[in-house]
C-alpha cells in the first residue's frame, strides 16, 4: 500500500532539491514507502517517483508483486532486460538516482537513454525517512523492549567455560523466540582482551574469571533495528575496569542529557568526548558517539563531532561511547534515544551499573 503521507514528504523534499524525477532502489527505502518488502539479490527492484505525484514500481515476476492502489506496476519477466521498461518511463533531463543503485543498471539506463543526466537523488528519501513518524516510533519502541528482554536473559545465561560464539548463537536464538525477523547481521559478544576491538566478531574465546564481556546486540523486528550495548563482568572487576567503565557510563548520560531539538549533533559526541577526555580516557575513545538508527541498523543522522545538522524531533540514533585498551580490555554502553519536542526518550531500560555476574 502506497504510503500517501511519506510519498508528499518526499515530494517536498524532491521540490527543495529541484529534482523532477527519482530513481528509489534501496529496499528499505521501497518499503518506506510501499510496505512493500523485496530482497532481489541480483534482480532489479526499483521505485520511479515524479514530482507530478506518478509512482512506478518495477520488480520481477519472481518477486510476486501485486497491483497497488495509487501506484503503478511493471512486472519484468525473468532473464530479460528490465531497464528497458524503465527507459520507457522515465523523461528526459535530470533525475536523481540514490546511493544503493548497482552501477550497472545506472550505465544500462544511459546507454539506453541518452538524455539522462543523473545526479545524486537520495536525499528526498533520507530526509524524509530522517524523523520517524507515530507509526514507526511505536514499532521502534517495541522493539527496544524486546531487545532489553533479550540482553536481560542472555546476561543469566553467562557461566564459566562458555565461548562468545555460544553467547552470540543465544542472542540469535532469544531474538527469534521473541518474534524477531531473520537477521542479515551476526551478533557482538567479546571477551576481556577482545573487546579492544569494537567489532570483534565472535569466536571460540572462552570466558575466564574477571573478563569484561561486551554484548552488542541488534536485529531488525517488523522491519525496524533495536541497537543497544552493555558491558558486564565475570566474577570480580579490577579497579582499572571499574574506573573506566564508570567513566564511560558517565559519558553516556552527559550526552543524553542534553539531546534536545535545535542542538547540532556534534554537540552531543562532545559532551560526552569531554568526560572520558577528563577522566584521561579520550584516546581509546576511538569512533563517533552513535549512528541513526530505523529500517537500517545504521542511518541517517550520524551522531559524530563532524555533523552539525541540527536534531529534530522524530530522530532515533544511539549513544554509545566506549573505552578500548588495547591488549588489555574494551567498554561501551549503547542506548538507542528518539528526540522529543523538549528532550530524548531512551528506549533501552537494561540497567547501565556496573554488574559483576558470580561464576
Amino acid at each position: 500500500m502506497l504510503k500517501q503521507r511519506r510519498l508528499a514528504r518526499v515530494i517536498e523534499n524532491m521540490e527543495r532539491e529541484h529534482l523532477e524525477q527519482i530513481i528509489v532502489s534501496s529496499k528499505e527505502s521501497i518499503y518506506y514507502l510501499t510496505e512493500i518488502w523485496v530482497d532481489p539479490f541480483e534482480r532489479m527492484f526499483a521505485l520511479y517517483i515524479h514530482r507530478n505525484g506518478r509512482v512506478v514500481l518495477f520488480g520481477n515476476e519472481l518477486f510476486c508483486l501485486k497491483p497497488e492502489e495509487g501506484m503503478e506496476t511493471v512486472i519484468g519477466k525473468d532473464g530479460m532486460n528490465p531497464l528497458i521498461d524503465l527507459a520507457a518511463v522515465v523523461q528526459p533531463g535530470k533525475i536523481g538516482i540514490d546511493k544503493s543503485w548497482e552501477s550497472r543498471y545506472l550505465i544500462g539506463l544511459l546507454e539506453l537513454r541518452h538524455d539522462l543526466v543523473p545526479v545524486n537523488g537520495s536525499a528526498p528519501v533520507d530526509f524524509a525517512r530522517l524523523q520517524k513518524d507515530d507509526e514507526e516510533l511505536e514499532i521502534m519502541r517495541h522493539a527496544s523492549r524486546v531487545n532489553d528482554s533479550v540482553m536481560r536473559n542472555v546476561i543469566e545465561m553467562v557461566h564459566e567455560g562458555i565461548t562468545e560464539n555460544e553467547i552470540a548463537g543465544q542472542v540469535e536464538k532469544l531474538f527469534a523466540k521473541n518474534g524477531a525477523d531473520r537477521s542479515p547481521e551476526g551478533q557482538i559478544a567479546s571477551f576481556g582482551a577482545n573487546a579492544a576491538n569494537p567489532h570483534h566478531e565472535p569466536n571460540n574465546t572462552i570466558l575466564r574469571r574477571g573478563d569484561g564481556i561486551v554484548l552488542d546486540i541488534f536485529n531488525p523486528i517488523q522491519r525496524y533495528w533495536c541497537d543497544m550495548t552493555r558491558t558486564v563482568y565475570f566474577d570480580h572487576v579490577s579497579e582499572e575496569q571499574k574506573k573506566a567503565y564508570e567513566a564511560v557510563k558517565r559519558a553516556n548520560l552527559a550526552a543524553e542529557a542534553i539531546i534536545r531539538p535545535g542542538l547540532p549533533m556534534c554537540d552531543f559526541d562532545r559532551a560526552a568526548r569531554k568526560v572520558l577526555e577528563d577522566a584521561g580516557y579520550g584516546k581509546y575513545f576511538t569512533h563517533r558517539l552513535g549512528h541513526g538508527c530505523g529500517l537500517e541498523c545504521h542511518e541517517m543522522p550520524e551522531n559524530s563531532r563532524s555533523n552539525e545538522m541540527i536534531a529534530q524531533p522524530g530522530m532515533v540514533f544511539s549513544v554509545e561511547p566506549g573505552a578500548y585498551l588495547p591488549g588489555q580490555f574494551g567498554i561501551r554502553i549503547e542506548d538507542l534515544v528518539v528526540v522529543t519536542e523538549t528532550g530524548c526518550e531512551v528506549l533501552n531500560k537494561v540497567s547501565k551499573e556496573i554488574t559483576v555476574i558470580k561464576g
